[in-house]
């Protein structure tokens, strides 16, 4: 909106045309976003706290998360509440790429608020329904799929693209939107598993978005697109918003969300994260990128899937419990130490798929 405001306004003064350079916008973007959680976040986490919006901790977890009964949960929403705000203030929001991020990430985080709503306020523990939980992701996570596949104006646009070779782009056909459905609702659910510990899935999520900001402003430039070998996606660029958005609000958020918690984000938050991840990611064609850089992300689904299949299989566990940051502080590590040990191999994933810009 403001944007629209400082392109008027330049015709009365040419200085207002700083406001037409993505990366300005960009950092407006984080730094709104960061004031609004911070701002609003002491007030956000009393109210979740008045109203009896608070985390119920299972029994057959590490004993020592008993202590944090009672932490007020669904601080995610302030997260979605800080992108939203700062997106529509800085962003163009005549590209469609902004708004299929926006109703992507508010349909994943309605379906997260209504799974929070019957934990904490209806005291059912299962939440919502598994079967009816993957349907609304998928139906959102589909719809996201066919639109991008139907706006789809070159075969870059809708090619798979593999790092760290020059000129190696599979073309997918229809293809595409099955990869797309899984990368959406995949990376939706991997960062909810992540969610466990106190701020061990925010700062990965900001990590990862800021890089994806960086792969977004190249794939919407077109010099930078010819000389680094990326697939030109015009308009992409906007994402830059989006993700310096997600940044400020993740940092903000993580003021009161890092060890030892003051406020939980829940499913609300951590769906709706996985899911903007996602669909940036198909956007600008880097869905092995993604993998990479959220290989976090990853080592904790496939620890859920791993350890699902073997008892079944055989009987016995794998880890001495799933997702894998249980196992290890029932190994005896620290909570902090697991948070930051994992933080760090989310740098490290960073700078290697930053590297594929270069590496090719």
């Amino acid at each position: 909106m403001l944007l629209w405001l400082a392109d008027w306004l330049s015709q009365f003064y040419s200085g207002f045309n700083v406001f037409q350079y993505l990366t300005f916008r960009g950092i407006l973007g984080a730094l709104t976003a960061l004031i609004i959680s911070f701002l609003l976040g002491p007030m956000f986490i009393r109210k979740l706290s008045q109203n009896q919006i608070r985390e119920v901790i299972r029994d057959d977890g590490p004993q020592r998360h008993l202590q944090k009964e009672g932490t007020p949960t669904m601080g995610g929403a302030l997260i979605l509440a800080a992108i939203l705000v700062s997106t529509l203030l800085w962003a163009d929001l005549s590209n469609h790429y902004v708004w299929v991020v926006l109703l992507v990430t508010m349909a994943f985080g309605a379906v997260g608020w209504i799974d929070d709503y019957r934990k904490v306020i209806e005291k059912n523990p299962k939440g919502l329904v598994a079967r009816w939980k993957y349907l609304w992701q998928s139906v959102a996570g589909l719809a996201a799929a066919v639109f991008l596949f139907s706006q789809a104006g070159t075969p870059a646009e809708t090619a798979l693209i593999v790092p760290f070779f020059k000129e190696v782009a599979i073309p997918l056909g229809w293809f595409y939107i099955v990869l797309a459905y899984f990368v959406i609702v995949g990376s939706s659910n991997a960062v909810n598993l992540t969610d466990g510990l106190d701020g061990l899935a925010i700062m990965p999520s900001v990590l990862v978005g800021g890089a994806l900001g960086i792969f977004a402003y190249v794939a919407g430039h077109i010099k930078f697109a010819e000389y680094l070998h990326v697939p030109y996606i015009p308009g992409s660029g906007e994402l830059i918003v989006i993700c310096s958005s997600l940044v400020g609000a993740g940092l903000g958020f993580l003021w009161f969300n890092a060890y030892p918690a003051q406020v939980f984000m829940g499913d609300v938050g951590a769906l709706a994260l996985g899911a903007i991840l996602g669909v940036i990611a198909v956007i600008v064609r880097q869905e092995i990128v993604l993998f990479i850089m959220g290989g976090i992300f990853v080592l904790e689904t496939v620890s859920v899937m791993l350890q699902v299949a073997s008892f079944k299989l055989t009987g016995k566990r794998i880890f001495r419990m799933a997702p894998i940051h249980h196992h290890f502080e029932l190994k005896g590590w620290a909570e902090p130490k697991v948070i930051v040990r994992f933080w760090i191999i989310t740098v490290i994933l960073v700078l290697l798929g930053l590297s594929t810009l270069k590496l090719r």
